[in-house]
């Protein structure tokens, strides 16, 4: 039973929840002003887990052919056939379904949105096929989670939320391009689309450092707009920091899931939930 856990834990790469969770939690905690209901963490925590449950493993699903021609990619769990095409389908329809289940219960909103994120989530794993701007789709499929956890919790929009939607979505991007350039040469090769192999690689870092600058002009406007003090201040110094360090010391082969760059990203994650927790408490 472990080693099965661990197998689909594999598939999803659980690990990489920690991107985004912690913004998803800021929300719900900007949504909630005060008033902290424990269930609807709960839901909010399982809406993004089988959100992107679904995602990775439709991910998986529909490139095991791309992954099998990449070596770097060629022995993850469905081309190595350690999960099957068929038991990869039902994990995605049950994460659905269950996603959707949750939706229902937190409030009408949510559940009439829910749509709008499943085809988000899952729409990206198409775009590598047609555009070089899915970077750009995988951040926006990550970037409503704040967003959607603060409707979760008040039941309506609201600015704040949005700005921490996009501090998310323009560092995901950019993030995303930097890991991408790991594949530039196959993607060329097979006639994918991604900015590393429309730009090359110096071009495409240079297109995730702007997108990075703009991530921390947000973090800035995200705090004036909020009005919040010192700990979100030093949350976006820590931030630049992380970032710079991405750009401009990080080594070009830091790229595995165990690396410096993975841990330094977590931790600009951890640390925007941090000011945010900081200024809720501040202000309560």
């Amino acid at each position: 039973m472990i080693d099965k856990i661990r197998l689909w834990f594999s598939l999803v790469r659980f690990s990489h929840t920690l991107f985004a969770l912690p913004f998803a939690i800021a929300g719900w905690l900007v949504g909630s002003q005060g008033r902290f209901e424990w269930g609807v963490f709960v839901l909010v925590v399982g809406c993004m887990a089988t959100a992107r449950n679904a995602a990775m493993a439709f991910n998986r699903l529909i490139d095991r052919d791309i992954d099998a021609s990449n070596p770097r990619t060629a022995m993850r769990d469905i081309p190595s056939g350690r999960i099957s095409p068929q038991a990869a389908t039902l994990f995605v329809v049950v994460n659905v379904a269950v996603f959707l289940g949750l939706t229902w219960l937190l409030n009408p909103l949510c559940f009439a949105l829910s749509p709008v994120a499943i085809v988000l989530v899952l729409g990206y794993s198409l775009t590598k096929r047609f555009t070089a701007l899915c970077h750009v789709w995988l951040g926006l499929a990550i970037g409503i989670s704040p967003l959607a956890a603060s409707i979760a919790a008040s039941g309506r929009f609201s600015v704040v939320p949005v700005l921490l939607g996009t501090v998310l979505w323009t560092w995901m991007t950019g993030f995303d391009i930097v890991y991408a350039t790991q594949d530039e040469g196959h993607d060329r090769s097979t006639g994918l689309h991604s900015i590393p192999a429309s730009l090359g690689r110096a071009g495409a870092l240079r297109v995730s450092a702007l997108l990075h600058f703009l991530t921390l002009g947000l973090l800035v406007l995200t705090g004036f707009v909020a009005g919040w003090g010192f700990p979100w201040h030093l949350a976006t110094g820590l931030c630049a920091v992380v970032l710079g360090w991405m750009h401009f010391f990080r080594r070009d082969d830091d790229l595995s899931l165990q690396s410096g760059f993975f841990k330094a990203n977590i931790v600009l994650s951890l640390t925007v939930l941090v000011g945010v927790v900081a200024e809720v408490l501040r202000g309560s």
